[in-house]
């Protein structure tokens, strides 16, 4: 249960990260409307992608999510822009981490 909400929440981030940097690529290096256009579909895609966590909680999940985005961001700027975090970066990404696995994997 645990594996398959992690690989969700990282599907999740793929896909909502993907298509908000297509939407800046199309718009801010005026790439032009397919890439645009192909963000919008990876963003809808997320809020799909979203419900099919096993918990039934919608604030759970996206409170949750919110930690994994903000890891996810960081790691996709590293990947793909050639961001470099810095120890204060990496030190909240692994925060936020942690506030994942409190708000989802804590037995209740």
């Amino acid at each position: 249960m645990i594996l398959r909400s992690v690989v969700l929440f990282a599907l999740a981030a793929l896909m909502e990260i993907g298509g908000a940097w297509l939407v800046w690529q199309g718009v801010r290096e005026h790439r032009g409307w397919l890439w645009i256009g192909g963000g919008v579909i990876a963003l809808g895609l997320y809020g799909f992608v979203a419900t099919l966590q096993p918990d039934a909680h919608f604030g759970r999940i996206l409170a949750a999510y919110g930690g994994v985005f903000v890891a996810g961001s960081l790691a996709w700027g590293m990947v793909v822009d050639g961001f470099r975090p810095d120890r204060y970066d990496v030190v909240g990404a692994l925060i936020c981490l942690a506030g994942v696995a409190v708000i989802m994997y804590a037995p209740r």
